[in-house]
């Protein structure tokens, strides 16, 4: 089973950057999007559905903004939209996709780095987030947490960690709770498992600014977080870097799994 996670940075802007002909070449069993910026009347038949594929979105009501979506070769046993918290499901950033007692997420966590008002909603998130994947993690049912989660965990996840410790993203809490995630929830960094020691080819997101992508000044924010038994299943993992569909890149992990 392949599963892909991308930040599309507009799912229309993607488009016109040829996202769709290398999907078409990847595939995937489920493809987890992020920051689709843009609701249903804005998306082309390929968008919806590309050839073989399913798609499934939670868009937010805010027009040209957030939003997820999931591609399924396998249609869904069900899907999830949202978490049932209307500031959070408003914005368009949870959707799950249940194949029997697997599910695959979509999950764009909030950004910080526009200000204190966003900081504040990302630490909101965060705190009312935490009881629902302790609860998936206690359910036996297995779980791949796919997105855009804007935090690096650690300091090898980016590039300028130093000159990062007092800005979103790597902020002593944020890093605080996604080491909850793992130690005290259960749950498994897939790419990390697969590859500890990893730096710069672990990078998935460069700034539009100055030449971070010419000189790879990059940051590790998008994961496969999963519950130790699929997460046990995953044979290899690979950030695509050949071809610039938005400011992310798509991470793509292997599972020995079948849906």
């Amino acid at each position: 089973m392949r599963v892909i996670s991308l930040n599309l940075n507009g799912i229309r802007s993607a488009a016109n950057k040829g996202v769709y002909p290398w999907l078409a070449a990847q595939h995937a069993d489920v493809v987890c999007l992020q920051e689709l910026k843009a609701q249903a009347p804005d998306l082309s038949l390929e968008m919806l559905n590309p050839p073989g594929l399913n798609g499934y979105f939670h868009y937010a009501e805010k027009k040209g903004y957030s939003g997820v979506g999931i591609y399924s070769k396998k249609q869904p046993d069900q899907i999830i939209e949202g978490l049932g918290l209307p500031d959070i499901d408003e914005e368009g950033r949870y959707i799950e996709a249940v194949y029997g007692d697997l599910s695959v997420v979509s999950l764009y966590l909030p950004s910080g780095s526009s200000g204190q008002a966003r900081q504040a909603a990302k630490f909101a998130f965060m705190e009312r987030f935490l009881p629902r994947l302790e609860a998936l993690a206690a359910s036996g049912r297995e779980f791949i947490l796919c997105g855009d989660w804007n935090i690096a965990h650690r300091e090898i996840d980016l590039k300028n960690w130093k000159g990062n410790l007092k800005n979103s993203g790597f902020l002593p809490e944020e890093r605080a709770w996604m080491s909850d995630l793992f130690e005290r929830v259960g749950l498994v960094d897939v790419y990390r498992r697969l590859y500890p020691a990893h730096e710069g080819e672990a990078y998935t997101w460069w700034s539009n600014r100055g030449q971070a992508w010419a000189k790879n000044v990059g940051w590790r924010i998008d994961y496969q977080i999963a519950t130790s038994g699929i997460a046990a299943k995953a044979r290899t993992a690979s950030v695509y870097k050949e071809q610039r569909f938005s400011d992310h890149a798509p991470l793509s992990v292997d599972y020995d799994w079948i849906l």
